[in-house]
């Protein structure tokens, strides 16, 4: 199975499935001599684990990482770093009833046409629970980010039709639907807990920030920066699409609307009004970068739906096991990591050219 590695210089290869003995991940490119421990990579990892909060899967694991190699002394030695997770709380007898039968929404039809076989326990290697190995490199490219000031804050813009007006950063993980709007927040849990009572799953909105970012990072071509963050963001599972700045507002605009203005700031280019979200013509200009994507409802619903049989007969199912309800407030910081490791692989690259 290939497309289990991700970057050019901070390159990362995960490994596992949701049901077998452990996930993990083996990060190559980790400058030497940066002071990393498990608790720093913990500390992300308990904010996507599952069963933390009543709108979260009741699924009980620690998600404790175990540090194999790469470090001497709490300091990364620039040899590859190994990082495992061990599964703990796997109940494989839930998805035995799935063994012939394909979930509407999920890579099982799929994956059986194109390799002929599957794991059929909770979708084995395309599981969700996969993006915690994402979520632990992501917290050693934070690591490589931090002495250059970069900061990338994700947090829920919408669930449903309910949307976030306000940004207060420091609200988000004093909710736990993780939006930066207080006003809002126990409208999204409401929201969340209905389509739980009804066996459904709604989607949402994640907003992502990412300040202090140099500016330099990214290609003019194939290697937008835009692109690259696009790439990242629709490789998470539930992810439909990504803007960036005024996104698709933008095809209401005129041309002398849709540019940002600019000024100059103490000999700083600078732009009003960051419609391009940071980026321009796929390099980031030193504003805010700013971006958005459109989160799907969890495809695992226990309302009965009609899905395809492996003989190709129409059947119906209602699919038991512990699902979360909606994806957003566990997904902001696998959204945080995979933004961090674009944004630390770029910054490694342009190094080798400044």
């Amino acid at each position: 199975m290939a497309g289990n590695i991700f970057g050019d210089i901070f390159r990362v290869t995960t490994f596992g499935e949701s049901h077998g003995a452990a996930i993990g991940c083996v990060i190559d490119g980790v400058p030497p001599g940066l002071m990393l421990s498990q608790v720093d990579i913990q500390k992300d990892l308990d904010r996507r684990k599952p069963g933390q909060s009543e709108v979260t899967t009741q699924r009980q694991e620690s998600d404790t990482v175990e540090i194999l190699s790469g470090i001497f002394e709490d300091k990364t030695t620039g040899a590859p770093l190994a990082l495992l997770i061990r599964n703990s709380d796997q109940r494989s007898k839930d998805y035995d009833a799935l063994k012939d039968v394909f979930r509407p929404g999920h890579a099982d039809q799929t994956l059986f046409q194109k390799f002929g076989f599957r794991d059929h326990r909770g979708g084995g290697r395309s599981s969700g629970r996969e993006t915690a190995a994402r979520v632990a490199a992501g917290a050693v490219a934070k690591k490589v980010l931090s002495p250059h000031h970069i900061q990338i804050i994700a947090y829920t813009k919408a669930i449903g039709t309910i949307e976030a007006k306000v940004v207060d950063l420091a609200f988000i993980d004093k909710n736990i639907v993780r939006t930066a709007d207080p006003s809002c927040a126990e409208q999204m849990i409401k929201r969340i807990n209905e389509a739980r009572e009804q066996g459904d799953s709604v989607g949402g909105v994640i907003e992502v920030m990412v300040k202090g970012c140099p500016v330099g990072l990214g290609d003019p071509v194939f290697d937008k920066l835009e692109a690259k963050l696009s790439h990242a963001m629709m490789s998470i599972g539930a992810t439909k699409g990504v803007e960036f700045g005024a996104g698709f507002g933008v095809t209401k605009m005129m041309g002398s609307e849709s540019n940002d203005k600019v000024s100059v700031d103490q000999g700083q280019i600078r732009t009003q009004g960051n419609l391009a979200g940071g980026i321009s013509g796929g390099i980031s200009n030193g504003e805010d970068i700013i971006f958005r994507l459109a989160v799907k409802p969890t495809s695992s619903i226990a309302k009965k739906q009609n899905a395809v049989a492996k003989d190709g007969n129409l059947t119906s199912i209602e699919i038991k096991g512990r699902h979360d309800p909606c994806l957003c407030p566990r997904i902001v910081p696998v959204v945080e990591a995979m933004t961090a490791l674009v944004i630390a692989d770029c910054l490694l690259i342009q190094k080798t050219i400044k």
